[in-house]
C-alpha cells in the first residue's frame, strides 16, 4: 500500500494530544520527529525509549511517511518484542480512532491505510529465522528444515564426540568435549568464520611458539606459560575435525541451531543482492533495539539489508545504551553500537555522512541521588570514550533513600541487607495498604539462597528467581521428580526430592525406615551379611528403590501414624498416574500437575507470575512432543536429563516484577526491569567486579583468535614480530592477555551500573570483610570504595553510610570458618508463617465442619519417632488437602475497617474461602481470554466456549492433518490463478473452523470444482486482506480470502472452504467468522454493513452459502462483554 501525501505535517505535541497521552520532552520530541535517514540514539536508563519508539512509529505513519505494514521493529527478547509491538498497535489504533486523521487528509486514504496494515515486530533470531524460510533455497536450505533447541544440538554434538575414532590427546570427559564443541561452532558461526581459516591461523600460531629461539639464560624445555598457551591452540586444532562432523551431521539430518540461522540469514544477506532488494521494498522504516547486544552476524545482517553505501539510505533507527553492554560473554559486541552511524550513512550534500545522533538522557525512573552514584560508576567508561553522558533525573523527581554499609563478614551483611529490606517493606505496606516492589541483585547464583533464607527468618515472602535454569525452579523440579519416579523406579534422588520436599515432609526416620524396606524388597535378607562380596552389597543397593517401598511401604508399626499416612497417600497418587501413563505426553505433565496439586501451589502467587515456570515448561513439553519421532515418558526424561547439562537446565520462564514479594535474582537477569525498593549486595574484591582472570584466547580453546573476529578492529592486538625468541613471544602474549582483562573490568563496571539503576527510589548498597571460607579477609570492591567515597564528599549528603567496619588486623583469623550452623531437617515451607498459617486452616476447618451433615475428623497424628542420629521433629500440618484460593474479585479494599469481634481478620477471610469453595464446586475454570483472538478462535468460543478455554489454558499439539495440508495446497493454487500474494498465515489455515471435512485428497477433484463454480469467471478486487480490530478491549485479528465487487457496487467477501457442507446446528457459530468478516470490510471501506455481504464457498461440493443473519458490530459486542479478560 503507498503512502499517502500529507500537505500540512503533524509534530509529535500535536499526535501526542489527540491521542490523549503525555506530550514528548523536547529530546523525545527530536528523536520522534527526527528526519526521515539512518539514527543512532543513545538511551541512557529509564529513559522512556520503548514509548519513544512507538511515538516514531505513529508519528512516521500519521504523517504519510510510511503505512504500518512496512514498518519493521527487532529486539532481543520475546517478551520485549510482545511489548514494543503491542504498545506500537495500541497507539496506531488510537490513531486510527482520532479525530487528528480526518483533519490532516479528510479524503480518508490516511485513516484506511492505518486501518488496514500493522507493523512487524520480531525478535532478531526470529526475523532471521523467517529470512532464511523464504530464501534458504538459494544457499540452499531445504525449507522444511528444523531447528534444534539447544537441548537437540547437546545431544548430537554428544553423539559426534561419543563415536570419535580418533584420539583427541585428552582427560577432558566426552560431556565437557561435547560443551567445547559447541562453544567453538558458535563462535565460528557468529563470526562468519570457516574451520579451515581458524585451522590455518591456529596453527601459524603454534609454529610462531614451538620455533621461537631461548633467550639468553633460558632453559631448553618451552616456558610454563608458553606451554599453557600451547596446549590451548592444539586442543583447538584437535577439535576442529569435530566441529565439520557436528555440521556434516546437521545436514544430512535436515537440522539446523541458532548459530547457523544467524549466520546463514547474515550469508543471504550480504551475497544475494535480490534478497536485499525483495527487503527493503518490503519495509520503508526499521526499528532497532537494544543495538549494543548485537553480535557481528547480526550485524553483517542488518547492515547488508537496510544500509551500506551501495543502496540509497532508509530511516532505520538504532536505539541502544553503551553504558548498560552487559553480554559480551555471550557474543555481543559493544562496538556495534558507535560503528552504526558508519554502517548505515545517510546521504549529505555532495557525500554520504555518518548518521544522526541523538540522545535521551533523563530518566524517568531514577531520583538524582541515585543517579549521582550510577554516574560516578561510570564516570571511568566515559573518560575511555564510552559515548553517553550523564544521566539527569526529570524535573519535579521525588528523593532517594539510600543505605550504604561494610560489615565485618557475609553473615553480618546478610542480616544488615534482610533487616533493612523489611523495615522498609513493613513500613510501605503499613503506610499505604500495600508492600513496595522490592528486589535483591546479585553477582553470583551462589548467594540467592542465603540471602533469600536470611529474609524469610524476618517474616518477607521472597522468590528466588532463576537460582537455576527452569529445572530448577522449585514448582518444575517437583513436577519432573514425578515424572522420573514415574519412568524409574529407582530414580533415588526424585524419589528423595518428593519424600522430604515441601508437600510431604517425611522426617528422617520415617525415610530410614523406608530403606530399609527397599532392601527388604530386593532381598531375603533385610541386611547384607558381613560376609558378603562387596558386589552383591553393590548390586542390591542399586535394585532397591524408594518407591517401591513406598508402593509396598510393609507393616505400619516401622514408621509414625503420621509418617505411613502421607507415605501411604504418595503411593495411592503414583499408583493412579501410573494408570493413565498411556495419556499423550503434554497429557500426562498436566495430569501430574494437577494431581501433585502444583496449579494450586501456583495460584498461591496472584496474577500470571505465578504460572510462568509451569507454562514455560508445558511449552517444552509440547515442542518436545510435536518434534521428538518417539514423544514416550521415557525419552522425555532422557531428554531432561541432557537438558540440565546442555542448557543449564533450560531457560526458566520470563521474569517479571511483582509487588507482593522480595524477588532474589541476578544483575544480569534484572536488565530491563526496576523495583521501588533495591539491594545490591557482596560488592566485595574478587566477587563484584568478579576476580580478574584472562579468558582470553589464548588459554581458552573454545574461543576464537581475536585477528578473525567480526569485532577485531576493536579488540587488543597481537603484535608479535619476526624473529622474536620465547621471552619476546611470552611478553607480547602476556601484553596481548591484559588487553582482554581490561575489557572484562569495563563489562564488570557497566554491570554495576546496570544494578544501580535498577532502583526507582530506595538502594541499599553493601559488602563485607569475611566471607565463609577464605583464610584472608576481602574487603570491599572498588566499586563499593568508590560508591562510599561519593556519598561522604556529598553536599547535601546523598544517602547515609549506615556501617563501615574497620580492616580486620594482619594475621586475623576468619572468625566465620570454625562457627558451623544448624538447621531444622526437612525444612518447613511456612517458616515463621506456621502459627497464623495454623490458626487461619483451625477457623477454616471448623466452618467448614459445620456446614457438614456429617463432618469427619481424623485423631491427630502421632510424634514421630526421632531418627537414630538428628532430633528432627516434623512441624504440624493442615489436616486434608483441599485448598481453595479466592478469586482477587472476591477481596475489597477494606484494611482500614476492623471488626472488633475479628481484629485478625479470620473470620472473614474463612467467609471468602468458603465462598469460593462453592464456587469452585459448581463452576468450571474460568480463563481469560487473551488480549487477541483470531477470527478461528472467535467462532469456538461461540460453538464451545469450554474447549477454546482449555486449548488456552494448555496448547496442546494438534495430530497431523492431511486436511489442512490439503486447504493449504488449494489456497496456493488459487493464489497463484488470482496472481496474488500467500492467501494465509499459519494461524489461519483452511478449514480451522471447520469440522467434520471429508476425508478426501483428490486435489485435481477441488480444481475441476473450482473452475465449474461461479467464482471462476470473476476477479476479486483484493486477497488475503488482514485487518485488525478493537472490541470490547479484544484485538481480533483475521485475513480475508477474496472480496469480489458486485454489480449493485456494494461488495462480497468470500472464504473458501475445502470441507463438508456444515451441519444446520453448526452453521450459526461458523456465520460469526462471515460477520466478523463483513464489519471488517464496511470499516476499511467506510461503508455501511448493509453494503456488504459475505458467503462460504464449498468448492468440492461447488456450494454457495450465504447465511441470512450475521452478526452486527453489537452482536459481536455481546459475545465477547461477558467473557473474563486478561
Amino acid at each position: 500500500m503507498s503512502p499517502v501525501v500529507i500537505a500540512n505535517p503533524v509534530g509529535p505535541a500535536e499526535i501526542a494530544d489527540a491521542l490523549g497521552l503525555h506530550r514528548p520532552t523536547p529530546e523525545q520530541a527530536t528523536v520522534i520527529a527526527s528526519p526521515v535517514e539512518p539514527s543512532l540514539v543513545v538511551a541512557g536508563a529509564g529513559a522512556g525509549k520503548t514509548e519513544t519508539m512507538a511515538a516514531r512509529v505513529v508519528w512516521l505513519v500519521a504523517n504519510g511517511i510510511v503505512s504500518p505494514e512496512r514498518v519493521l521493529g527487532l529486539t532481543f527478547t520475546r517478551k520485549a518484542a510482545r511489548q514494543l509491538g503491542e504498545r506500537v498497535r495500541a497507539r496506531l489504533r488510537r490513531l486510527a480512532g482520532s479525530g487528528l486523521l480526518e483533519r490532516i487528509d479528510p479524503s480518508g486514504a490516511l485513516r484506511a491505510t492505518v486501518v488496514a496494515g500493522e507493523p512487524t515486530v520480531l525478535t532478531y533470531h526470529a526475523y532471521a529465522g523467517r529470512l532464511l524460510s523464504e530464501h534458504g533455497l538459494r544457499l540452499p536450505v531445504q525449507p522444511g528444515v528444523r531447528l534444534l533447541s539447544e537441548t537437540s544440538s547437546w545431544q548430537l554434538a554428544h553423539r559426534v564426540v561419543s563415536t570419535w575414532d580418533n584420539d583427541l590427546d585428552t582427560d577432558r570427559v566426552p560431556p565437557t568435549v561435547t560443551a567445547q564443541l559447541l562453544a567453538l561452532a558458535g563462535e565460528l558461526g557468529e563470526h562468519l568464520i570457516s574451520t579451515e581459516k581458524l585451522g590455518q591461523y591456529t596453527e601459524w600460531l603454534c609454529e610462531v611458539i614451538e620455533n621461537a629461539p631461548r633467550a639468553k639464560g633460558q632453559r631448553a624445555s618451552l616456558p610454563v606459560k608458553l606451554q599453557e598457551v600451547l596446549a590451548a591452540q592444539r586442543f583447538r586444532l584437535a577439535l576442529l575435525p569435530l566441529v565439520e562432523d557436528y555440521h556434516r551431521r546437521k545436514r544430512a539430518e535436515g537440522a539446523l541451531d541458532f548459530a547457523d540461522q544467524m549466520s546463514l540469514a547474515a550469508q543471504l544477506a550480504d551475497g544475494y543482492p535480490a534478497v536485499v532488494a525483495g527487503e527493503r521494498e518490503r519495509y520503508g522504516a526499521v526499528l532497532l533495539d537494544e543495538y549494543q547486544d548485537t553480535g557481528h552476524a547480526q550485524r553483517v545482517l542488518l547492515r547488508s539489508l537496510f544500509g551500506g553505501v551501495e543502496h540509497p539510505p532508509m530511516p532505520v533507527t538504532a536505539v541502544g545504551d553503551p553504558a548498560q553492554a552487559i553480554y559480551g560473554w555471550r557474543g555481543a559486541s559493544a562496538a556495534n553500537l558507535p560503528r552504526f552511524t558508519t554502517d548505515f550513512p545517510r546521504r549529505g550534500e555532495e557525500r554520504l555522512e555518518t548518521a544522526h545522533e541523538f540522545g535521551l538522557l533523563t530518566s524517568f525512573r531514577n531520583p538524582p541521588e541515585i543517579l549521582e552514584l550510577a554516574n560516578a560508576i561510570s564516570e571511568p567508561l566515559r573518560r575511555r570514550g564510552l559515548g553517553v553522558e550523564r544521566l539527569r533525573a526529570r524535573d519535579g523527581a521525588g528523593p532517594a533513600d539510600i543505605a550504604v554499609a561494610l560489615l565485618p563478614d557475609v553473615r553480618a551483611e546478610r542480616e544488615w541487607v534482610a533487616d533493612a529490606m523489611a523495615q522498609r517493606w513493613h513500613a510501605e505496606k503499613e503506610e499505604s495498604g500495600k508492600p513496595p516492589t522490592a528486589a535483591v541483585l546479585v553477582r553470583r547464583r551462589a548467594d540467592m539462597a542465603p540471602i533469600a533464607a536470611e529474609m524469610r527468618m524476618r517474616g518477607l515472602p521472597v522468590e528466588v528467581v532463576g537460582l537455576g535454569g527452569l529445572l530448577d525452579e522449585p514448582e518444575v523440579a517437583d513436577l519432573v521428580s514425578t515424572l522420573r519416579v514415574l519412568a524409574d523406579p529407582l530414580a533415588g534422588s526424585a524419589a528423595a526430592r518428593l519424600l522430604t520436599g515441601a508437600r510431604w515432609r517425611i522426617a528422617a526416620a520415617d525415610v530410614a525406615a523406608l530403606w530399609r524396606r527397599a532392601n527388604e524388597l530386593t532381598s531375603p535378607e533385610p541386611r547384607a551379611k558381613e560376609g558378603d562380596e562387596p558386589e552383591l552389597v553393590a548390586e542390591r543397593a542399586e535394585q532397591a528403590g524408594l518407591i517401591d517401598a513406598v508402593d509396598e511401604p510393609g507393616a505400619p508399626e516401622r514408621y509414625s501414624a503420621e509418617g505411613y499416612r502421607r507415605i501411604r497417600r504418595l503411593g495411592a497418587e503414583l499408583t493412579a498416574l501410573r494408570r493413565r501413563l498411556d495419556q499423550s505426553l503434554p497429557e500426562l505433565v498436566a495430569d501430574v500437575e494437577r494431581t501433585m496439586l502444583l496449579d494450586v501451589e501456583s495460584l498461591a502467587r496472584p496474577g500470571s507470575a505465578g504460572r510462568a515456570h509451569l507454562d514455560a515448561f508445558a511449552e517444552v513439553v509440547t515442542d518436545y512432543a510435536e518434534t521428538a519421532p518417539t514423544a514416550t515418558l521415557l525419552s522425555f526424561v532422557d531428554y531432561l536429563n541432557t537438558a540440565a547439562h546442555a542448557e543449564d537446565g533450560l531457560t526458566p520462564g520470563e521474569v517479571q516484577v511483582v509487588p507482593d514479594r522480595v524477588q532474589v535474582l541476578t544483575v544480569h537477569s534484572a536488565k530491563g526491569l526496576e523495583w521501588e525498593v533495591v539491594a545490591v549486595p557482596h560488592l566485595v574484591a574478587e566477587v563484584f567486579p568478579g576476580k580478574r582472570r584472562s579468558s582470553s584466547w589464548l588459554r581458552t580453546s573454545t574461543a576464537l583468535p581475536a585477528h578473525l573476529r567480526g569485532d577485531a578492529a576493536d579488540l587488543p592486538k597481537l603484535q608479535i614480530a619476526e624473529g622474536y625468541d620465547r621471552k619476546e613471544v611470552q611478553e607480547a602474549l602476556e601484553l596481548h592477555e591484559e588487553g582482554f582483562v581490561a575489557r572484562e573490568a569495563d563489562e564488570e563496571r557497566r554491570l554495576c551500573y546496570v544494578a544501580l539503576t535498577r532502583s526507582e527510589r530506595a538502594l541499599l548498597v553493601s559488602g563485607h570483610w569475611w566471607n565463609e571460607s577464605s583464610t584472608r579477609a576481602k574487603g570491599p570492591s572498588i566499586f563499593l570504595s568508590e560508591i562510599a567515597e561519593v556519598m561522604n564528599e556529598a553536599d547535601p549528603p546523598l544517602g547515609v553510610v549506615d556501617l563501615w567496619a574497620e580492616e580486620p588486623a594482619e594475621g586475623e583469623e576468619n572468625p566465620l570458618v570454625a562457627d558451623s550452623r544448624t538447621a531444622q531437617w526437612p525444612v518447613d515451607p511456612l517458616g515463621d508463617r506456621r502459627s497464623g498459617v495454623a490458626t487461619g486452616v483451625d477457623l477454616l476447618l471448623a466452618e467448614m465442619a459445620a456446614l457438614e451433615e456429617e463432618p469427619e475428623s481424623e485423631p491427630e497424628a502421632e510424634p514421630l519417632p526421632a531418627a537414630d542420629d538428628d532430633e528432627i521433629p516434623l512441624p504440624p500440618e493442615p489436616e486434608d488437602e483441599e485448598d481453595y484460593l479466592p478469586d482477587d474479585e472476591y477481596f475489597e479494599d477494606d484494611e482500614d475497617v476492623i471488626d472488633p469481634e475479628d481484629p485478625d481478620g479470620w473470620a472473614a477471610d474463612t467467609d471468602v474461602l468458603l465462598a469460593e469453595r462453592a464456587r469452585s464446586q459448581s463452576t468450571v475454570d474460568r480463563v481469560a481470554l487473551p488480549a487477541q483472538l483470531s477470527v478461528s478462535q472467535l467462532v469456538d468460543l461461540a460453538s464451545d466456549a469450554d474447549a477454546l478455554a482449555q486449548r488456552l489454558r494448555r496448547p496442546l499439539p494438534l495430530p497431523p492433518n492431511t486436511f489442512a495440508r490439503r486447504g493449504t495446497a488449494f489456497h496456493s493454487w488459487l493464489e497463484q490463478r488470482f496472481s496474488g500474494d500467500r492467501l494465509l498465515e499459519i494461524d489461519d489455515l483452511p478449514g480451522a473452523a471447520d469440522v467434520g471435512e471429508a476425508p478426501d485428497t483428490d486435489f485435481e477433484a477441488l480444481q475441476e470444482a473450482f473452475e465449474n463454480s461461479e467464482w471462476a469467471d470473476r476477479v476479486p478486487v483484493a486477497v488475503e486482506v488482514p485487518f485488525s480490530a478493537d472490541v470490547e478491549g479484544i484485538t481480533l485479528r483475521g485475513r480475508m480470502d477474496a472480496v469480489y465487487a458486485d454489480p449493485d457496487g456494494g461488495w462480497t467477501v468470500v472464504d473458501w472452504k475445502t470441507g463438508s457442507v456444515p451441519s444446520e446446528e453448526r452453521l450459526p457459530a461458523l456465520a460469526i467468522q462471515l460477520g466478523a468478516y463483513r464489519l471488517a470490510w464496511a470499516a476499511l471501506k467506510k461503508v455501511p454493513v448493509e453494503r456488504v455481504r459475505a458467503a462460504f464457498h464449498y468448492v468440492r461440493h461447488g456450494h454457495t452459502l450465504r447465511p441470512a443473519d450475521l452478526l452486527d458490530a453489537e452482536g459481536l459486542r455481546a459475545l465477547l462483554r461477558n467473557v473474563p479478560q486478561e
